[in-house]
């Protein structure tokens, strides 16, 4: 079937990267008690030599100060993790290898779910070592970020940056796989209320990326029909937006032409005053002016 402008790919990983990539500009991860400084843009993370049965790396951002964070989302602790973190990193030395640039600073940031509540924070075998920036979301008060975000939604108030944030990882701030499921549906349900659409898919698009790991595909496509819903209202609300402006023009011209005939103003002086402000083709003036208003 031919494609047409209304069709959305709500699905393409692409559309959800360039949203995520506009939003995250100038975002901090301290709510998760990450420091390290504000994120200039998102980095692609299709890494050369990737094996089949290798996960691609969550997430990859450039920093304000030159250096590149790479996050990763865990909900178990096992210690082979880290052979994949010292993967990534060698094939990202082997991308700016390629482009013939130097790489300041290699950040590997590890976000775990709530069923992680402590692990090491290095990783030597001797000749190398593996330092690791982490954030446990066990320590985030999981009902007290959903009441604070629900209430604030309720109300119409618009969340700061921070509160954005803490909704993107609110699923992941509950243990156990039935648990996560259903926080993914509130945290859906508490971005549907965002008023603001950017904003709105912003949120959306956190979530599915975020907790990409720990979803089964239900819960996935839950979230992708979410998306898609917003972007089909987006539409809806365009098309709103340009019949009220047509609606605002004609209830303009009718109001010129009944002002101008009630002083007897003749048709050739009205008709240049619609030329004039309304930039009207001569055929539009004159059948404005045969019209019965």
């Amino acid at each position: 079937m031919e494609k047409t402008k209304r069709d959305i790919t709500y699905h393409n990983k692409d559309v959800l990267s360039k949203i995520l990539a506009e939003n995250f500009k100038d975002k901090s991860l301290e709510i998760y008690g990450i420091h390290m400084p504000k994120i200039c843009r998102i980095l692609p993370t299709n890494l050369p030599e990737i094996q089949v049965n290798e996960m691609r790396i969550d997430n990859l951002f450039l920093l304000e100060d030159g250096s590149v964070a790479i996050i990763d989302y865990e909900s178990t602790l096992k210690w082979e993790n880290n052979l994949k973190y010292l993967n990534y990193i060698v094939r990202i030395l082997e991308r700016y290898k390629k482009r013939e640039e130097i790489l300041r600073k290699i950040r590997m940031i590890v976000i775990y779910t709530a069923d992680v509540e402590a692990a090491p924070e290095e990783f030597s075998v001797g000749c190398i070592t593996l330092k690791l920036e982490q954030a446990f979301l066990s320590r985030m008060e999981s009902e007290s970020i959903r009441k604070e975000l629900a209430g604030k939604l309720e109300k119409g108030i618009p969340l700061s940056d921070d509160e954005r944030m803490k909704l993107i990882v609110f699923p992941l701030t509950y243990k156990g796989a039935e648990q996560k499921k259903w926080a993914v549906k509130e945290a859906v349900k508490m971005a549907g209320q965002i008023l603001d659409e950017e904003e709105k898919m912003f949120v959306l698009s956190g979530i599915l990326v975020f907790a990409d790991k720990i979803m089964d595909a239900a819960t996935a496509k839950y979230i992708k029909e979410a998306i898609r819903m917003t972007q089909v209202e987006e539409l809806w609300l365009e098309e709103g937006r340009e019949e009220g402006r047509k609606f605002e023009r004609e209830a303009g011209i009718k109001a010129l032409v009944d002002a101008l005939k009630s002083f007897a103003v003749p048709d050739e002086a009205i008709a240049e005053q619609l030329t004039k402000r309304y930039c009207l083709t001569p055929e539009e003036t004159r059948r404005y002016l045969k019209s019965v208003f």
